[in-house]
C-alpha cells in the first residue's frame, strides 16, 4: 500500500505515519516527495511517501497460540500483571497466551465481565492494553507489542470497521459528501485507511489532535 505525509521536518512526516498507520518504523519504506527548509518567517515542509511492506499491511486473522501457558518469564510476567490489574478493578478473570508472533504477544481475557473490560468501543480494553505494554517495556521488552483481547472483540471490531468503510465509502460516491467518523484510535484508523486505499475516487484522512483522531472519507480531489 502506498500513502502520503506532511509534516515541518523529515522526522514529524515520518513520526505521523508510524502513528497513523499503526506500525513500527522498520514497516514501512519512505520516499521524501518535497523537502523545503524553514526560516524565521516560514515553516519548513517535507511531504513523504510511503510503502508499506506485505507484512505490514491490514492485518490477517492469526491462529492461537498451541501452547496458551506462558512459554517464558516475561510471557509468565504479562500474563500476572494483566489479571492482577483486572482483579485489581474487582472482576475475576482468567489470562492465557492467545497468539504468538514476532515481537506480539496477544493474551485473551476470560472473565464474566468482558462486557465491562471491554468498555465501549473497547476503550478500557486499550487503557489496560497501554498499562501492560508500559509494564512490558519495564520488563526490557520494549520491541514486544502486547495485545490484549476478549470475547474475540479485536476480530469482531475489525470485521465491523471494514462493513462500515465501504458502506460510508457507497455513500460518499452517492451522496458526493464527505462524512467524518467517529474518533478511532491508530489501529482502528489504519483499517479504514487500509480498506478504502484501492478504490480510485476516494479518499481518506484523518483530523483532529491526540490519540483518538476521525477519519474523513471523501471523493478524492474533492475541496
Amino acid at each position: 500500500m502506498v500513502y502520503e505525509f506532511e509534516g515541518r521536518s523529515e522526522k514529524e512526516a515520518i513520526d505521523a505515519a508510524a502513528e497513523e498507520l499503526g506500525l513500527e518504523r522498520d514497516g514501512f519504506d519512505v520516499e521524501i516527495l518535497e523537502s523545503q527548509g524553514g526560516s524565521i518567517f516560514k515553516k519548513g515542509k517535507v511531504r513523504i511517501r510511503v510503502h508499506t511492506r506485505d507484512e505490514a499491511q491490514a492485518p490477517a486473522r492469526r491462529e492461537s497460540a498451541g501452547n496458551p501457558l506462558p512459554a517464558d518469564e516475561f510471557e509468565a510476567k504479562v500474563l500476572e500483571f494483566t489479571k492482577r490489574m483486572i482483579e485489581g478493578m474487582g472482576y475475576g478473570c482468567e489470562v492465557v497466551v492467545l497468539f504468538r508472533e514476532e515481537k506480539k504477544l496477544g493474551i485473551r481475557i476470560d472473565s464474566e465481565h468482558a462486557s465491562i473490560i471491554i468498555g465501549k468501543k473497547g476503550k478500557n480494553l486499550d487503557a489496560l492494553q497501554v498499562l501492560v505494554n508500559v509494564y512490558s517495556g519495564r520488563l526490557g521488552r520494549e520491541d514486544t507489542r502486547v495485545i490484549l483481547d476478549s470475547e474475540n472483540y479485536r476480530i469482531r471490531r475489525e470485521e465491523a470497521l471494514v462493513r462500515l468503510a465501504y458502506e460510508t465509502g457507497e455513500q460518499v460516491r452517492r451522496t458526493r459528501q464527505s462524512v467524518l467518523l467517529e474518533p478511532m484510535n491508530p489501529f482502528e484508523r489504519r483499517i479504514i485507511h487500509t480498506t478504502l486505499n484501492d478504490i480510485v475516487d476516494i479518499e481518506t484522512k484523518s483530523e483532529g489532535d491526540g490519540l483518538y483522531k476521525q477519519v474523513r472519507i471523501a471523493i478524492r480531489g474533492k475541496a
